[in-house]
């Protein structure tokens, strides 16, 4: 059965409850972090954090024409691809889907080539240079497994988030979009349908994806398909040829250090 996640953002309120509960159950440490003009924290996705509540300013017209301010809020990691842009691209085999449609690293098999980070076309993607691994939002797939929601849907106050089979899902935003519709909000929409082949993470927005940060029309770049129907077959040559270029670089700078000294 494959899982899925709802977002309503029509729920959110921006506790960051969910976010905290992510820190906590897969024991990711802080960051330092630095105000960028929004009230994001972190501002960035890393190795370190791989979920965050996106804060963005709008306004929007009252039943009067006039402009009014409003916040729109909504949980943003890794979405789970179908077409997933980071599977497609590792050479090494290290990124995988799982028996229940999400997407996960093995960190075992992880060559630091950096590939998958560049290709995610919705950038949610981080890498953890201390450790020399990219890492992600794992949709808790050691708490699915048991029979447990990930730790962000079981922190959440308001049910904005929610998780189960994806044809439940999508049957709930569409029933969600078509009662806003037809309750003053002709703009809302369900996000995750159709996007890189059907997300795992699926939105019901009130407005365009753009405002909330998310790409109107994500793709897949053809360089990653092209890399991805060329090299699979040479999968292992191309990995011990990449491992030992990374080996040479990092054996060089070494010695550049020492000459340094």
């Amino acid at each position: 059965m494959k899982q899925s996640m709802l977002i309503d953002t029509t729920l959110c309120m921006a506790c960051r409850g969910c976010q905290a509960a992510c820190k906590q159950w897969n024991q990711l440490p802080a960051e330092a972090t630095t105000f960028e003009g929004t009230y994001e924290n972190p501002p960035h996705f890393s190795g370190r954090t791989w979920m965050k509540i996106v804060f963005r300013e709008d306004e929007v017209e009252d039943e009067n024409g006039k402009e009014q301010p409003r916040w729109l809020f909504s949980r943003q990691g890794c979405m789970h691809c179908s077409d997933a842009a980071c599977e497609m691209v590792c050479p090494s085999g290290a990124i995988y889907k799982t028996e229940l449609g999400t997407v996960k690293i093995d960190e075992s098999k992880c060559i630091s080539c950096n590939y998958c980070v560049r290709a995610c076309p919705f950038n949610v993607m981080g890498f953890e240079r201390e450790d020399g691994v990219a890492r992600k939002c794992t949709f808790c797939y050691d708490r699915l497994v048991n029979g447990y929601a990930p730790a962000c849907d079981s922190a959440c106050t308001t049910d904005a988030i929610k998780t189960g089979d994806r044809s439940e899902m999508i049957e709930e935003a569409l029933e969600k979009v078509a009662h806003l519709n037809k309750n003053g909000n002709p703009k809302a929409n369900v996000y995750g349908l159709d996007e890189v082949g059907g997300t795992g993470v699926i939105y019901v927005l009130a407005d365009s994806p753009e405002k909330y940060g998310l790409p109107k029309e994500p793709e897949v770049a053809l360089t990653t398909r092209f890399w991805n129907s060329l090299f699979r077959p040479l999968r292992a040559v191309v990995v011990i040829a990449i491992a030992f270029g990374l080996w040479s670089n990092h054996a060089s700078s070494k010695k550049l250090q020492k000459k340094d000294k």
